[in-house]
């Protein structure tokens, strides 16, 4: 099984830069999809059937134009699960999950913390996202949380960490609540397969930044232990430019 992330800053923008595409080509079993910015009625939902995912869903913000998350399918899940039942994130659309025979996927969209409100937000939603996995993995052991967690995990994960210290997505309380997420019992798939530096999911639009790779590793998908041995492959695919992220795989021998 195949499985993709990717937070496409806008699908409609993203399908409108040869998104679809470049996902037949791709060709996942699953994607998911980060910051949709729309309602499931905005999208031409036709192309993406078209395109050989008749299994699409979706958990939009109820703000219009923001967050939003989805996930498409070749295959139909057994269960999908809208949000998480904490109504300050569901109302931002940042979680959805859909559930297989051998592995349950969540699509994620972690808040940034981009002035001290939203990183009092940030930080009470990370705390909060904690508790909910420890109690969802009792139900659900199989779990790969696949998304834009919004932090550098290692200074290896960041192109400048010594300037960045003090900048949100790289703080150390943020950094600590990573580690220890990951320490609870997640794989990080991509450091499971590839221990070298210069390897990045987001770059600022500014300053010529993605064609000097000066980026962030902020984007994940997190195995849970259990399925440790079905791991086959984990790698980030920054020639899809559909966003300022870019897209990240990961494939399980089941």
């Amino acid at each position: 099984m195949k499985i993709i992330s990717y937070n496409v800053n806008g699908i409609r923008a993203a399908m409108r830069k040869g998104f679809l595409e470049w996902l037949q080509q791709a060709d996942p079993d699953v994607i998911c999809i980060q910051e949709t910015k729309a309602m499931q009625d905005q999208v031409e939902v036709m192309a993406i059937e078209m395109a050989g995912y008749p299994y699409h869903y979706w958990f939009s913000a109820e703000k219009k134009g923001y967050s939003g998350v989805a996930i498409f399918s070749k295959t139909k899940p057994k269960h999908v699960a809208y949000g998480t039942g904490i109504d300050y994130m569901d109302r931002e659309g940042r979680n959805l999950r859909v559930d297989f025979d051998e592995v349950s996927i969540m699509s994620l969209y972690l808040p940034s913390g981009t002035n001290i409100q939203r990183l009092e937000h940030k930080l009470t939603y990370m705390a909060d996202f904690q508790k909910y996995i420890d109690d969802l993995k009792k139900e659900v052991p199989n779990l790969v949380i696949c998304g834009d967690y919004n932090i550098c995990h290692q200074a290896i994960d960041i192109h400048d960490p010594i300037r960045n210290a003090n900048v949100s997505g790289f703080l150390p309380i943020e950094r600590e609540w990573l580690d220890n997420f990951m320490n609870s019992g997640f794989i990080d798939s991509f450091r499971y397969f590839n221990k070298e530096p210069h390897h990045y999911t987001w770059w600022s639009y500014r300053a010529n930044a993605r064609n000097n790779n000066k980026g962030w590793r902020i984007d994940y998908n997190l195995v849970a232990q259990p399925l440790q041995d079905k791991l086959k492959r984990a790698v980030i695919l920054p020639e899809a430019e559909h966003s300022d992220h870019c897209p990240h795989l990961v494939e399980f021998e089941f």
